[in-house]
């Protein structure tokens, strides 16, 4: 009798085990990732639309127990020059913006929040410069 009672209790114990074992990754992965909103917008503040948005991230992951997780999108900016990104990992994640008329914009962000937006502001192109016409200009 006594026996039967701890082999119950035993079972007991590794199904609760393996119960925990099972959500316990979940409960993880759902804290490490991340949802993204990216606005982009001209110096005044007006929305581009159409423009080129490339999303990536590359880093470890704890979830899949180091190994190296890539994700990455491309997309365009919506009327409101607004991009909504999937849920991605969180970590360093690199933005890059592409629009016609306008100097591209690429920089890495340290992302550990469950949801952020990100503004993009485009500047306009900048005058070309040249040597040659310095030089031309002095003689």
């Amino acid at each position: 009798m006594k026996i039967a009672r701890e082999i119950i209790l035993g079972m007991a114990r590794l199904l609760l085990l393996l119960a925990v074992s099972l959500v316990m990754p979940a409960l993880v992965s759902a804290a490490d990732l991340t949802k993204i909103k990216i606005m982009v917008m001209t110096p005044t503040g007006k929305p581009i639309d159409r423009a080129s948005v490339v999303v990536s991230f590359a880093g470890r992951s704890i979830t899949k127990f180091g190994k190296l997780v890539r994700t990455s999108w491309e997309v365009r900016t919506s009327q409101e020059g607004s991009v909504d990104i999937p849920e991605m990992p969180k970590g360093k994640i690199r933005v890059q913006v592409i629009a016609k008329g306008y100097q591209t914009f690429g920089q890495t962000f340290d992302v550990d929040e469950d949801e952020r937006t990100i503004e993009v502001k485009l500047n306009l192109p900048q005058a070309q410069y040249s040597v040659h016409e310095a030089e031309a200009s002095k003689k």
